[in-house]
C-alpha cells in the first residue's frame, strides 16, 4: 500500500511539474509571438496574458487583444480571447470569441456581435503546425458595417479539411441569412433566406500552417465549386464548376449557373447597386433568348465562362472578374 501511494505521489509530482513547465512554454511561446509581430511593424498588443487549467488543460486568456497588419491594412480587436488546449494533446486547439469583435480593412470597419462563436483547430504534428481541419461555428450573429445597414443570420458553420499536400474541402452553412434590403425591394422578398451554403475544394500554392500568419499567405491556385445556393422566396440560384487561378488571382474556367426566376435576380442586383444598369439590359437581352432555348422563360441554366480578367456569357462579357489573391 504505502509503494502504491509513493508511485501515486510521484506520478502527481513529475505530472504538476510537466504542466508548470507547459504552462510557462505556452505563455512564452503567446509573448514570443505578439514580439514578433510587433517587430516586424504590427500592431500586436494585449492588456494582459494569463494561462490557467491545471492539471489537465493550458488555458489562456488574452485581455484587450488587438492585432493590425499594416501589409494588408486588416485589423481585428475584441475585449478578450480564450484558447483552450489539453496539455496532453497540444496539436488541438479550441477558441472561445466573446460576444462583440471589430474587424477593419482599408476599405471598411465592421462590428461583429455573436452568441457562442467557437472555432476547433487541429494541426498535424511538427514544428510548422499545418492544419489538418478547423471548424468554425456561432449562433445569432450580426454584422454591422460603418453604414449601419445590418446583416444578421440565426447560425454560422464553417468547415475546412485537408485532403491533400495542399488541397482542402470547405463547406459552409449560414441559418436564416438576412442581408440588408434595398428600398426598392422593401416587401418584395422574406426577410430572410431559406438557404445559402456551399461545398467546394480548393487548391493553394501551400499548405497552411504556422507561416501562412506570419509570413505569407497561400494562394488559391484551383477552385472546384461542387454546390453553391442561394435562395430567397422565388428565386433560386445555384453554381458548380471549376476555375483555375493565376499568379495575379485572375481566375480561368466555367461556372455553370442555374437560375429560376432570373430577371428578378437581375432586378435585386441592379436595385441593390450590384450590377450597373447598361449591363442589365444587355445580360437581360442574352438571357432571355438562352432560357427560351430552354424551354422554360424562367429558369436559366447558362454557363458562365471566366477569361481574360472578364465574365463572360458565350463571347459577351458580363463583369471583370473578381481578384482571388489573399492579402
Amino acid at each position: 500500500m504505502k509503494k502504491l501511494l509513493f508511485v501515486i505521489l510521484v506520478a502527481a509530482t513529475l505530472w504538476s511539474g510537466y504542466w508548470v513547465v507547459g504552462a510557462a512554454g505556452v505563455k512564452a511561446g503567446f509573448e514570443n509571438w505578439f514580439e514578433a509581430r510587433q517587430n516586424e511593424g504590427w500592431q500586436a498588443d494585449y492588456r494582459a496574458l494569463s494561462v490557467s487549467g491545471f492539471p489537465n488543460r493550458f488555458d489562456t486568456e488574452l485581455t484587450e487583444p488587438a492585432l493590425a497588419d499594416p501589409a494588408t491594412g486588416l485589423a481585428w480587436s475584441a475585449p478578450f480571447l480564450q484558447i483552450f488546449t489539453l496539455s496532453y494533446q497540444p496539436n488541438h486547439i479550441i477558441a472561445a470569441f466573446p460576444a462583440w469583435q471589430t474587424l477593419a480593412s482599408p476599405h471598411s470597419r465592421l462590428s461583429l456581435n455573436s452568441e457562442a462563436m467557437r472555432a476547433s483547430l487541429v494541426m498535424e504534428p511538427g514544428p510548422a503546425l499545418a492544419l489538418a481541419r478547423a471548424n468554425l461555428a456561432a449562433g445569432a450573429l450580426t454584422l454591422t458595417p460603418q453604414n449601419g445597414q445590418r446583416t444578421r443570420l440565426s447560425g454560422l458553420q464553417l468547415a475546412l479539411t485537408r485532403e491533400g499536400d495542399t488541397e482542402y474541402r470547405a463547406a459552409f452553412n449560414a441559418n436564416d441569412l438576412a442581408p440588408p434590403l434595398p428600398r426598392a425591394l422593401s416587401g418584395e422578398l422574406p426577410e430572410t433566406l431559406s438557404a445559402f451554403r456551399a461545398d467546394a475544394t480548393l487548391r493553394f500554392t501551400k499548405a497552411w500552417d504556422l507561416s501562412a500568419l506570419q509570413d505569407n499567405r497561400p494562394q488559391p491556385t484551383e477552385i472546384t465549386l461542387h454546390l453553391a445556393e442561394a435562395e430567397w422566396g422565388p428565386l433560386k440560384l445555384a453554381a458548380a464548376g471549376k476555375l483555375t487561378v493565376d499568379s495575379t488571382g485572375t481566375p480561368t474556367g466555367t461556372l455553370t449557373l442555374k437560375a429560376r426566376n432570373w430577371r428578378d435576380i437581375l432586378s435585386l442586383a441592379q436595385a441593390a447597386g450590384v450590377l450597373p444598369e447598361s449591363l442589365a439590359t444587355q445580360a437581360e437581352s442574352a438571357l432571355s433568348l438562352l432560357a427560351g432555348l430552354s424551354g422554360n422563360s424562367a429558369t436559366l441554366d447558362v454557363p458562365l465562362g471566366f477569361s481574360g480578367g472578364y465574365i463572360k456569357l458565350g463571347p459577351l462579357p458580363l463583369a471583370k472578374a473578381p481578384s482571388l489573391r489573399l492579402r
